[in-house]
């Protein structure tokens, strides 16, 4: 795999020095590329051990990791999102994703896949550098070692849910060498790639510490993460295990709560991708400005817009909806009104600043993991293990804070339908329900609700591998079926 893949390994790719774990422990420069002779004269203490794996945690602020692509490829092309902004603006190819007309040229895919294998990359480095910093303190350099592997399961288990079965690069490849050459080209199985991640993130909890607040990967996020894993693979009981090794978490009594600066990294708060706002801040690239309202009282791009069917999905009494979706005549919680006039009648709560509104870098976090999805997967693992009347309470712990009361459900197929909406409308624009809609088998009937879109059986589970991956592997990697 070559640099459009990989980063170059001759060069360490390395974070300015910082080791606060404030919410501006990511506010470094994540491209300096330094001789790997440097290693031992300047990073060979507990800074420069530090700097390896907030490199790692600086990829997730970046454009092609976090923003267009990626907003493209789990929001729009989902029954949540429209593609939004004027209808004269494509956003490249969000027109194409939005109708499931996307092919192996597709742009953001190339994005998606090239993004996660540079942050993989980074994981390496670090897991292969970390063990030679001998003056760096060792439990510090063990922590980090186990940070560098959740992150490389995050980023693979991103992978595997969209492509299946990818190249596995476990270390730094070296030029030159055949055995590294084919490993970069490579497809292995969903299988292999799934054992990867569930040994990297046992690696990861037996080292990270405990502790609330999702600014950097700790025990809990590690046994959350692995919960998520295991019931994408219908592991029930293993996923029921893990929920129940996440403590020390609980619910925001206000759900619009947790979207505020307020809100960042609180006691619900597992994992997220923390951003910082203004011109000298560490923004998650114009994630905000991507998903702003656009036009009159607007100051944003306004893609990834709300559905309709998403909007009515909730009763009129459910906190959440308010507290997801802006909608035209609408004050917002800062006091801001955006008037009756915006482009697109929907937009992303949860994508808002208040504090930088118009600015590309915004104060703006992504929540990946939360203890209210801890809950329903809890759930939903207990009810397909026929557990229902347990899995129930837990349910209801999420309901109860929405607002909208216990379920009315009782048997397994009526609270399996349950829980399934309450993670599409607990968890909305937080990049999972497109991954939701294909695992529970609900896309094809879920699409052509939306709209009428065509959710073919057998090609539309997966995205295509870029074009340029297939042709630079020559052989080596088959694409995937109907592509």
């Amino acid at each position: 795999m070559n640099k459009k893949y990989i980063i170059a390994a001759a060069f360490l790719i390395l974070g300015a020095v910082n080791q606060s774990c404030s919410n501006d422990f990511i506010d470094v420069s994540p491209t300096e590329a330094i001789p790997e002779s440097a290693l031992g004269e300047i990073y060979n203490n507990d800074a420069g051990a530090n700097s390896l794996v907030t490199a790692i945690y600086a990829k997730f602020l970046d454009w092609n990791m976090s923003t267009f692509a990626w907003i493209g490829v789990t929001s729009i092309v989902s029954d949540d999102a429209d593609k939004g902004s004027s209808a004269s603006d494509s956003g490249s190819d969000k027109d194409i994703l939005d109708a499931l007309t996307f092919t192996a040229s597709t742009p953001s895919f190339k994005e998606l896949f090239a993004s996660n294998y540079q942050g993989i990359n980074r994981c390496n480095q670090a897991l292969k550098y970390l063990p030679q910093l001998d003056k760096a303190d060792p439990q510090l350099r063990e922590r980090l070692a186990g940070e560098a592997k959740f992150l490389r399961a995050f980023m693979y288990f991103t992978l595997v849910r969209s492509f299946g079965g990818v190249p596995l690069v476990d270390h730094v490849p070296v030029t030159g060498v055949e055995a590294d050459k084919q490993m970069t080209l490579t497809r292995k199985s969903k299988e292999e790639i799934y054992a990867f991640i569930e040994k990297d993130l046992k690696d990861a909890a037996a080292v990270l510490p405990s502790g609330t607040g999702g600014q950097r990967a700790t025990k809990g996020a590690a046994h959350a993460l692995l919960a998520k894993v295991y019931l994408y693979q219908k592991k029930w009981q293993l996923a029921v295990d893990e929920t129940n090794l996440v403590t020390g978490y609980s619910l925001t009594t206000n759900f619009q709560d947790i979207y505020k600066v307020s809100g960042e990294n609180n006691a619900e708060s597992i994992f997220e991708i923390n951003g910082s706002g203004g011109t000298a801040g560490r923004a998650i690239q114009q994630y905000s400005q991507v998903q702003g309202a656009r036009g009159t009282t607007g100051w944003g791009w306004g893609f990834a817009t709300p559905t309709q069917g998403l909007y009515d999905a909730y009763s009129a009494t459910d906190s959440r909806r308010d507290a997801t979706i802006i909608h035209r005549d609408m004050t917002l919680y800062d006091g801001y009104y955006v008037g009756p006039n915006t482009e697109n009648k929907f937009y992303n709560y949860k994508a808002y600043s208040s504090n930088y509104r118009d600015q590309a870098s915004t104060d703006v976090n992504i929540r990946y993991l939360r203890y209210a999805e801890v809950l329903l997967i809890r759930a939903e693992a207990m009810n397909e293990l026929g557990q229902t009347s347990a899995a129930i309470p837990f349910l209801n712990q999420v309901r109860n804070r929405a607002n909208i009361g216990n379920t009315t459900a009782s048997s397994q197929a009526d609270v399996r339908l349950d829980i399934w909406k309450q993670r599409r409308l607990e968890l909305a624009f937080e990049h999972d329900r497109w991954f939701d809609l294909v695992r529970t088998g609900q896309a094809q009937a879920a699409m052509a609700a939306d709209g009428g879109k065509k959710f073919i059986v057998g090609k539309h589970e997966l995205f295509p591998l870029p074009q340029d991956f297939i042709m630079e592997a020559g052989g080596l990697s088959a694409q995937n079926p109907g592509y």
